[in-house]
C-alpha cells in the first residue's frame, strides 16, 4: 500500500496558509456547471482546513485553454463552492502575481480564494519551476487532493511539492487506498470489468490485472475486437484490427478468466431510433453493428458478480447514453451494486453509467479520475502521487 503523509501530518495549521490543489475541472454550458460532482469531492479536505484554522488557497485548471479564455474561467466553480461550504468564496483574477500575493497575504483563518485557471500559463503544464515557485509563494504548506490530475506532471502538481511541506488530501488519500487495495491487497474473489471503446486504452490495465483477478469481465466495443480474434462476424461494428493478436495472446493465456459476450443487441444504424435485434454472437449477420450486450450475457455477467468480495469497474457495456442499448450497462450496475463486496467505479463514463441506473449511493467508492485510476490500475507511478512524502510506518 502507498503510505503517504497526509493532513494530519502537517499540523497544526493554525494561522497558515494552506495551498490545496483541486480538481475543478467540471463540464460547463453556456457559463453554468452541468455536473459539480468534483467540486462536492472537494469539499471534506476543505473544510477540514478551515476547521484545522487555516487559510485555504485553492488552484486547479479547467479545459484546454491557449493562453487566457473567459469562458473557461473558474469564476463559476467559485460560486458553486461558495454555495456548498456555506460561506463567501473570494476569486482571483490570475493564479500568479503581486495582486494575487497581495490577496493571498490577506487572507484570514477560515477564509477561502480561489485563483483563476492555471492553464491560462503555458508555464503550468510545462511543469516549470519558476512558475511552481510562484505559486508556492502563496502559502505555507502544499496539499494535493486532485487526484484526477495526479498523472500530469505539471507545476501544480508536481513541481510546488518541492518547495514547500507537502501532504495529500483526504480525496487524494481515499483514492490511493481504494485503487491500491486492488493492486496490493486484494479481496479475493476480485472481479475487474472492462468496457469502452478500445482494446489498445484497457490494454495496460488488462495485462497488469489478468494476474490479479478471478475473473475479467469485458463489454463494450472493445469486446468486439476479442470476438472478432475468436472468428466470428461481427458486421459494421467498431473494432481495432491492429488488436487482433494481442486479444487472442491475451485469451489463449487468460484461461477461462476472460468473460465475453455471448449475445448482442445489434443495430441497423448507430443511432436512438434504429432498429435492433438480440441474436447470439453466432449469427450476427454483416451490415450490423454491436451496440450492447444481451440479455444472456447480462444474466452470465451477473452471476459471475454476485459472489465477488472486490470489484473494480471502468467502462460501459454500451452505447448507454441511448435508452435501446443501456440495458448492459444498467444490469451490471445494478449487479456490482448488489454485490456484497468492495466496490471501486473509475472513469467518467462508468460513473455517468452508475448515476444513470440510480445506484451511486450502493458503491463503496467512485473514483474521480478517469485516466489517472486507468493509470494507477496499469501499475505506472503517478507524478503528482510520487512527489508527496512517504508518511510514518504505523
Amino acid at each position: 500500500m502507498l503510505n503517504k503523509k497526509t493532513i494530519q501530518d502537517l499540523l497544526p495549521l493554525t494561522g497558515k496558509r494552506a495551498l490545496v490543489r483541486v480538481d475543478f475541472n467540471v463540464p460547463l454550458k453556456n457559463g453554468a456547471i452541468t455536473d459539480d460532482t468534483r467540486i462536492r469531492a472537494a469539499v471534506p479536505t476543505i473544510q477540514s482546513l478551515l476547521q484545522h484554522g487555516a487559510a485555504v488557497v485553492l488552484m486547479s485548471h479547467l479545459g484546454r485553454p491557449k493562453g487566457v479564455d473567459p469562458a473557461l474561467s473558474l469564476k463559476p466553480a467559485a460560486d458553486r463552492l461558495s454555495e456548498l461550504l456555506g460561506q463567501p468564496v473570494q476569486f482571483a483574477s490570475d493564479c500568479v502575481g503581486p495582486e494575487v500575493e497581495a490577496q493571498t497575504q490577506a487572507l484570514k483563518a477560515g477564509e477561502v480564494l480561489l485563483l483563476e485557471n492555471l492553464r491560462f500559463h503555458k508555464e503550468e503544464e510545462k511543469n516549470d519551476p519558476d512558475f511552481a515557485k510562484q505559486l508556492a509563494a502563496l502559502a505555507d504548506v502544499y496539499i494535493n487532493d486532485a487526484f484526477g490530475s495526479a498523472h500530469r506532471a505539471h507545476a501544480s502538481t508536481e513541481a510546488v511539492a518541492h518547495f514547500l511541506p507537502a501532504a495529500a488530501g483526504l480525496l487524494m488519500e481515499k483514492e490511493i487506498n481504494f485503487l491500491g487495495k486492488v493492486l496490493s491487497d486484494p479481496q479475493h474473489p476480485l472481479i475487474s470489468i472492462l468496457g469502452g471503446a478500445k482494446v489498445s486504452d484497457k490494454l495496460p490495465v488488462i495485462q497488469n490485472l489478468l494476474p490479479l483477478v478471478d475473473k475479467l469481465i469485458i463489454g463494450g466495443g472493445m469486446a468486439n475486437t476479442f470476438l472478432k480474434a475468436q472468428g466470428y462476424e461481427i458486421g459494421d461494428s467498431l473494432v481495432e484490427d491492429t488488436m487482433l493478436e494481442q486479444a487472442r495472446e491475451l485469451l489463449a493465456t487468460a484461461g477461462d478468466k476472460i468473460l465475453l459476450p455471448t449475445d448482442v443487441v445489434l443495430a441497423d444504424k448507430f443511432a436512438a431510433d434504429a432498429n435492433t435485434q438480440e441474436v447470439a454472437i453466432s449469427q450476427i449477420k454483416p451490415g450490423w453493428l454491436i451496440l450492447d450486450i444481451g440479455p444472456h450475457t447480462r444474466q452470465h455477467y451477473a452471476d459471475a458478480l454476485k459472489d465477488a468480495k472486490m470489484i473494480v469497474w471502468n467502462g460501459p457495456m454500451g452505447v448507454f447514453e441511448m435508452p435501446k442499448f443501456a440495458a448492459g450497462t444498467n444490469a451490471v450496475a445494478h449487479a456490482v451494486a448488489d454485490a456484497d463486496a468492495i466496490t471501486i467505479i473509475g472513469g467518467g463514463d462508468s460513473v455517468a453509467a452508475i448515476e444513470q441506473a440510480g445506484v451511486a449511493d450502493r458503491v463503496t467508492h467512485i473514483s474521480t479520475g478517469g485516466g489517472a485510476s486507468l493509470e494507477f490500475l496499469e501499475g505506472k507511478t503517478l507524478p503528482g502521487v510520487a512527489v508527496l512524502p512517504d508518511g510514518d510506518e504505523s
